[in-house]
């Protein structure tokens, strides 16, 4: 199975081209823009096949980040990879960010619960808790970095993501970043094959709200 993997759900723009049958990445590119990924994407996607030596029509599925992470990135990401797997008549294959940050740590922590948590803003943690199988035991799910510490006390958890060093004490830490390696998305897609189109990942609402001097008023029919 050849894997297109894309990921726009922090800063990095990511695609990969993943042998899934060989357990080898075939080609990258990653770009580190803070926004505009909707329109560097696809570059990033025709850069990464070339890289492999593929095109679109050697692909057997599509992988994709569904978050949580960055609200327009996540929908870039996911809406792309639906309109390619469609067009391709190939499945699309979704990830969450936390479920492949906990197997990145997992990868240096191997027989470990991974407690995989970012920053979520107001004062919330997304956190996933996931045991030594990389089945989850909790979330993913929005909480508090309290509550996201006592689970990975109980659990004897490894620490990954954006706010494991902010934690202290003495447990070990994979991975301190907002996402994994556009790699191991591929690799987990593949572990999972087709099943029901991946949607966006949202664990709280959208800073942008309408202004309510700019709502329209309904009127009757």
């Amino acid at each position: 199975m050849i894997v297109l993997a894309l990921d726009c759900s922090a800063s990095l723009c990511a695609a990969c081209v993943y042998d899934a049958g060989g357990g080898i990445e075939l080609g990258r590119e990653v770009r580190d823009l803070g926004k505009g990924h909707a329109e560097h994407l696809m570059a990033v996607i025709d850069a990464a096949l070339g890289k492999a030596g593929k095109t679109f029509a050697g692909l057997d599925a599509i992988a994709v980040s569904v978050g949580p992470g960055s609200f327009t990135g996540v929908r870039v990401g996911v809406s792309t990879a639906r309109g390619l797997a469609l067009a391709l008549k190939i499945p699309a294959i979704g990830v969450t960010t936390l479920e492949a940050l906990a197997a990145e740590a997992a990868d240096g922590f191997p027989g470990r619960a991974v407690l995989a948590a970012l920053d979520g803003g107001r004062g919330e943690i997304h956190a996933g808790l996931y045991d030594k199988d990389l089945k989850p035991l909790f979330g993913p799910a929005a909480t508090s970095l309290e509550e996201a510490a006592r689970l990975a006390r109980q659990a004897d958890a490894v620490l990954a993501g954006t706010v494991a060093e902010a934690w202290g004490g003495s447990a070990e830490i994979g991975p301190v970043k907002a996402t994994a390696d556009i790699a191991v998305y591929a690799r987990l897609a593949a572990g999972k094959g087709a099943g029901e189109r991946p949607r966006p990942v949202y664990l709280r609402d959208a800073d942008a709200k309408p202004q309510a001097g700019f709502v329209l008023p309904r009127t009757g029919s």
